[in-house]
């Protein structure tokens, strides 16, 4: 009997699926949540729009550089417990960023809440893998994209309310309750599973990716408060950042085993839609930390109204990522891949020609539709193409790498757009001086920042333009399953 004790919840993998949902949610909700809140927070703490961005992008480097350690963290840990400890820190890192007393201190915290969160989702999969079993993971998984459409679709609008009528802390206090929440589902319903013999960790890779990330993100923003690249302060950041990341990829192609085992990118599908994913993923994600600066910025509105005013773009994103699934089972990538890259480029292009001071909001809406449909329908096909012709053994790897790529596209992204707008702002003093300014001042910068906007929104057309090219070299058809992995 104290065998099969364990088994029991295990032969309800949904009712497992719907309690990983609900810590997942915590995660997206949180980071949907600051990008509302950037604007706020740059008046809180009398930071410029360089600075305060490492709040969203120090988020995304966490969460990037703790993913490829989460196979070895469940190996010594196991997986039940290693989802409950990450719960813990998130929740406990929340209530720290709430406590922050400033910049620096929030976007340490926020370091916190990244590392901890980016373990979430992979060992997620690897609980609800052991639980259904791989025939039925691919039902399952589009319960988890659940996290996807609520947390991006009610975080605006919880943090915008928030925000305006309570204080911009309690945006971060909120996960505490929903913490406890979920230790609470996890421990009775998630069977429990005892650690297992780990592979090595690549330490040396891990010490080489990390700062070397962090540095070429640091080299980028510098570039925007010194105006140019051809100083010091941002060539040399830059430089050792991209040596340290190319030491990072010569041992990962020689040692045994890697950090990120880059070489399953030797795959042609792979490999194509690896670079597809980076550029897409720049552009796409970048993008977010725009919208609700435009409407609270060039349009005055609250928190609130500005995260509401995004509901069309994630809530077609979410809708559209359930369905996206099941189309790439049935269309070839290089057919599906080209007409829903070609569906956010249209709806980013006709977002841009209408982005001034006056635009209308419902036809801003429209266009965020088409927005978010063309990324919902393009990121996790790009996922599944690119892993779909890997080995059983080879996929593990697979998906690491290309979380990574996705994260660390989110990252540079940001902190590109970040520097752009900062650097185009029609203002001495970015942020800060337009929050010292009366409201009649800005009423007459309005025609002036939305011109600054819509160039800076320039970077996601670009960048999805850019994704057609791979898009276009993915096969055509349909690849059976004898031939996977050649």
């Amino acid at each position: 009997m104290l065998t099969e004790a364990p088994a029991a919840p295990a032969r309800n993998p949904t009712r497992i699926a719907l309690v990983l949902v609900v810590g997942m949610i915590m995660a997206t909700l949180d980071q949907t949540i600051v990008n509302v809140a950037i604007h706020r927070l740059s008046a809180e703490f009398h930071a410029d729009l360089h600075t305060i961005q490492w709040v969203a992008t120090g988020y995304s480097l966490a969460l990037g550089a703790v993913v490829p350690t989460s196979a070895w963290l469940v190996g010594r840990v196991g997986a039940k417990r290693l989802y409950l400890l990450a719960i813990a820190a998130f929740a406990v890192g929340s209530v720290l960023a709430g406590l922050a007393w400033n910049i620096e201190s929030l976007i340490a915290f926020r370091l916190v809440q990244g590392a901890s969160g980016g373990l979430l989702m992979p060992v997620g999969m690897t609980i609800l893998l052991r639980a259904a079993g791989p025939e039925r993971l691919g039902q399952l998984m589009s319960t988890l994209g659940l996290a996807i459409l609520v947390g991006p679709l009610l975080g605006p609008v919880i943090g915008g309310y928030l925000i305006d009528e309570v204080s911009w802390r309690w945006m971060f206090f909120i996960n505490l309750p929903l913490g406890v929440l979920v230790l609470v589902l996890v421990s009775r319903v998630v069977p429990d599973d005892a650690p297992e013999p780990a592979r090595a960790l690549d330490i040396r890779g891990l010490l080489l990716m990390s700062p070397g990330l962090a540095l070429v993100i640091y080299g980028v923003t510098a570039a925007g408060e010194q105006s140019g690249f051809a100083t010091p302060a941002v060539l040399i950041p830059l430089l050792a950042g991209a040596g340290l990341i190319a030491a990072f990829v010569r041992r990962s192609l020689r040692v045994p085993v890697p950090l990120l085992d880059l070489r399953v990118l030797g795959n042609r599908t792979t490999g194509t839609s690896a670079v597809l994913l980076a550029v897409f993923a720049g552009g796409y994600f970048g993008s977010m930390l725009l919208l609700p600066l435009y409407f609270q910025v060039v349009r005055g509105e609250s928190a609130l109204v500005a995260g509401a005013l995004g509901i069309p773009f994630a809530l077609a994103s979410g809708a559209t990522m359930q369905v996206a699934g099941r189309l790439i089972d049935r269309i070839p990538p290089g057919r599906y891949l080209p007409a829903s890259i070609t569906v956010a480029l249209t709806g980013f292009v006709l977002f841009i020609v209408q982005l001034d001071a006056d635009a209308p909001y419902w036809a801003l809406g429209l266009t965020m539709v088409l927005m978010g449909a063309g990324g919902g329908g393009t990121l996790m096909p790009v996922m599944t193409t690119a892993t779909r012709p890997l080995s059983r053994e080879q996929q593990p790897a697979g998906s690491t790498v290309l979380n990574m790529i996705s994260t660390t596209a989110m990252a540079v992204g940001t902190a590109v757009a970040s520097v752009t707008l900062g650097a185009l702002l029609p203002v001495t003093g970015g942020l800060q001086a337009l929050h010292a300014m009366a409201p009649d001042q800005r009423a007459d910068l309005a025609p002036a920042l939305a011109e600054a906007f819509q160039h800076t929104y320039l970077i996601a057309p670009v960048l999805i333009g850019l994704a057609l090219v791979p898009a276009l070299l993915l096969p055509r058809r349909r690849v059976t399953e004898s031939h996977a992995g050649r």
